[in-house]
C-alpha cells in the first residue's frame, strides 16, 4: 500500500504528464477538464476493482429501460 507521501508524488508526476500532454493553444478550461477526466476514470476502475459494479440488467430495471 502507498503512503500519502507516495501518492502525492504520483499525482505530482501525473498532472505534468498530463500539461505536457497539452497542445500550446489549451486554456486553463482544457486542463480542468483533463484533469475531471481522469478522476473520474480513475475513480470508475476502484470502483471496479473494489467490486462496486452493478449489471446491465440491474441498471435497465432501475432505470425502467425494458
Amino acid at each position: 500500500m502507498p503512503t500519502a507521501k507516495a501518492k502525492r508524488r504520483n499525482v505530482k508526476s501525473e498532472a505534468i504528464k498530463l500539461v505536457r500532454g497539452l497542445p500550446s493553444s489549451s486554456t486553463w478550461d482544457d486542463l480542468l477538464y483533463r484533469i475531471y477526466v481522469r478522476q473520474k476514470i480513475e475513480a470508475g476502475l476502484s470502483d471496479f476493482r473494489d467490486g462496486r459494479t452493478h449489471s446491465h440488467e440491474s441498471i435497465r430495471e432501475e432505470f425502467a429501460l425494458r
